[in-house]
This record gives C-alpha cells, sequence and structure tokens, in this order.
C-alpha cells in the first residue's frame, strides 16, 4: 500500500465542501453532531477506473472529511530462486562408506592369506552371476540356469589360481558342457536362447574374473592386484569427480547419459599418474613409463566396460543390477570395470615385468 497519497488534494471529480464554520444552531445539528464529522463513503471505481477507495478509518478533521486515496500497486514479482546445486547422481555417504568396507575386506585377506583373496572374489562371482540372470529371467524371460554357472564359476577362480591359464580354461570349457545339460531337463523352448545367455555369463563374469586368480599367483601377486584395483578405481573417481564438475560433451548419449568426454580424460589423467606411481614403487622391475601406459589401458578397458553393462541394463530397462550394495547398486555394478580391466593389466604386466 502507498501511503504517499495522504493529504494530496482531492482528485478531479470529488469536491470538497466549503469550511462550514460553527454550525449553525437548531436542533437538527444539536441532535446529530456526528454527521459533520463522519467521512462521505466513495464508492469505488470499476476495474479501468483509478478512483479512491472508502476508508472506514479516516478520523474526524474539523473543516470537513478527509480522504484517503489508495493507489493499486502492481504486485511485488517473487524473487527468483537461486539455481540448483549440481548435486551427484548418487548417495556419496552411502557409496563411500561401503567402499571403504569393501576395500578393507579386500586388502585384509589379499595381504594376509591369499587363498581367502581367492574365496572372496569366487563369491562375488557367484553373486554377480546370481544378479545377471535374475535380471534377464525378470526382464526377457531368459532363464539362463544358475546352478552350474555358480559352480562352474567358482571352480574357474579356483582352477586358475592353483593350476594357471590352463586350469581356468578346462573348467570354462567344462562349465559351458555342464550349462548345455542341465538345460535339457527343461522343455525344447527357447533352449538356444537360454544356453548361449548361460555360456556368455560364464565367460562374461568367472571367466575374466579368473585374472584376477591369475595375477596373485606371482611373487608379488598381491601387489599386482593391488595395482590392479587401484587403478581401476582411481580411474571410476576420476572420471566421476571430473565429468562432473566440468562435464558438458556426452561421450556416448544413448548409451550412458552421465558419462562425458571431459570425464574420460579425467580417468586418463588420474590412471596415469597412479600407473607411474605404482609401477616405480609397487612391481618388481617395475618402470614409470609402463605405469602410464598401463593407467592409459585401464582407463580405456574400464570405460569400455562400464558402458558395455550399460548397453545390458538399457537392453533389460533397468538402472542398477542390484541392490547389495547401497550407493553402488549391486555387485555387478561395481564388477563392470573391474571384469574387463583384469585381462588387460595381467597381460601388460605379463609383457613389462614377467610372470614371476
Amino acid at each position: 500500500m502507498n501511503d504517499s497519497s495522504w493529504g494530496a488534494p482531492p482528485t478531479a471529480g470529488h469536491r470538497r465542501p466549503p469550511d462550514q464554520g460553527a454550525a449553525p444552531a437548531g436542533p437538527a445539528y444539536d441532535e446529530h453532531p456526528a454527521q459533520q464529522t463522519r467521512p462521505m463513503p466513495i464508492v469505488p471505481d470499476g476495474p479501468a477506473g483509478g478512483g479512491d477507495q472508502d476508508d472506514h478509518r479516516g478520523a474526524a478533521r474539523p473543516g470537513g472529511p478527509l480522504f484517503r486515496d489508495e493507489i493499486p500497486q502492481e504486485p511485488m514479482a517473487a524473487p527468483m530462486p537461486p539455481p540448483p546445486k549440481k548435486r551427484a547422481g548418487r548417495d556419496l555417504r552411502a557409496a563411500i562408506g561401503v567402499g571403504v568396507g569393501l576395500g578393507a575386506v579386500v586388502v585384509a585377506s589379499l595381504f594376509i592369506v591369499k587363498a581367502v583373496f581367492v574365496g572372496v572374489v569366487a563369491v562375488a562371482v557367484v553373486v554377480g552371476l546370481w544378479e545377471l540372470t535374475s535380471r534377464l529371467d525378470e526382464k526377457k524371460g531368459i532363464k539362463a540356469p544358475l546352478v552350474p554357472l555358480a559352480v562352474g564359476g567358482a571352480a574357474m577362480v579356483v582352477a586358475g589360481y592353483a593350476s594357471g591359464a590352463e586350469g581356468a580354461w578346462v573348467a570354462m570349457a567344462l562349465t559351458a558342457l555342464a550349462v548345455l545339460v542341465w538345460r535339457m531337463t527343461a522343455p525344447p523352448e527357447g533352449y538356444l536362447r537360454d544356453v548361449t545367455a548361460g555360456v556368455f555369463a560364464a565367460f562374461y563374469v568367472p571367466f575374466l574374473a579368473t585374472f584376477v586368480a591369475l595375477m596373485l599367483t606371482a611373487d608379488d601377486g598381491a601387489r599386482r592386484v593391488l595395482m590392479f584395483l587401484v587403478l581401476t578405481v582411481v580411474s571410476d573417481t576420476g572420471a566421476y569427480a571430473v565429468g562432473w564438475r566440468f562435464g558438458k560433451h556426452k561421450l556416448a548419449p544413448r548409451i550412458s547419459p552421465g558419462k562425458t568426454r571431459e570425464g574420460l580424460i579425467g580417468a586418463v589423467a588420474f590412471a596415469m599418474a597412479a600407473g607411474a606411481l605404482c609401477m616405480q614403487f609397487l612391481i618388481d622391475d617395475g618402470v614409470w613409463w609402463q605405469g602410464l601406459l598401463i593407467g592409459l589401458a585401464v582407463a580405456a578397458s574400464a570405460t569400455l566396460g562400464d558402458l558395455g553393462e550399460s548397453m545390458i541394463k538399457r537392453d533389460l530397462g533397468i538402472k542398477d543390477m542390484g541392490t547389495l550394495l547401497p550407493g553402488h547398486g549391486g555387485i555387478m555394478d561395481r564388477l563392470d570395470s573391474l571384469l574387463p580391466t583384469a585381462p588387460v593389466v595381467w597381460l601388460l604386466l605379463v609383457l613389462f615385468v614377467g610372470s614371476g
């Protein structure tokens, strides 16, 4: 409300009564003195007018009524809210807590008893197979047999650690054969579809994980596995941090809309720096420039692995493979970049420093 109109000259169309002076004697004035000071009501104009509005709060003043002009004002525009802060796409506290817990379990088992670490890998493989086959069944009706996959997958990891690459290949072949035979107990409809998915699952999860067990067989195997884990985690962290802060150009929008080219650059830079340090100080006979190449390869394989699982999830119409790990999703959502990176790191380490 604008109070500046108080005491303004009367507007056009309204005459102010002349000064009455002393009221004349007579019964009419003596009996109703209040009529002298009561302001005359003003009928407000219509929407198109700008006339005064009645104000019943006007005080009596000598010399005539006092009118209050109320000029309507435009409503004040609401202040624009500040732009929302850019938020991460997941619960960082839960993700960090779960990540630290998993890391503690892995490192403790890795450097205390190698066989315990092999068991941790086998458990992760079985849970990952369960998540993958469950989503295939729920979303596509594909019934990849879980029992032969779980038994064969765990055997694959153990055989790789105990007998090397030959043992891993034999276990892979036997697992595929078990999938073919196990599916014969069900009706023939969808047989080819189901066994194809089963063989794919056997290769994708346990066979690729077997290369972690192969790295562990070297004399400095625990440090090789630690380097593999550190580089993969650092690559993912660099991609996430740089992409979240600076990402503008999409890397593969139809596959994973959240990934950016800037994030890929961050993954490469972080992984190469970590690779140089790890190769120089962790690996026997390692040289820093070899770590640069390994870091570059890890960034590429981890990104491709992440995109590969994103393709599977897009095809299935899901966001995460599971809900076992708060802030991360399922086990497969953490293995997606680790699985394809394991054979890459194993091969480059064999080429640079040997298998011993």
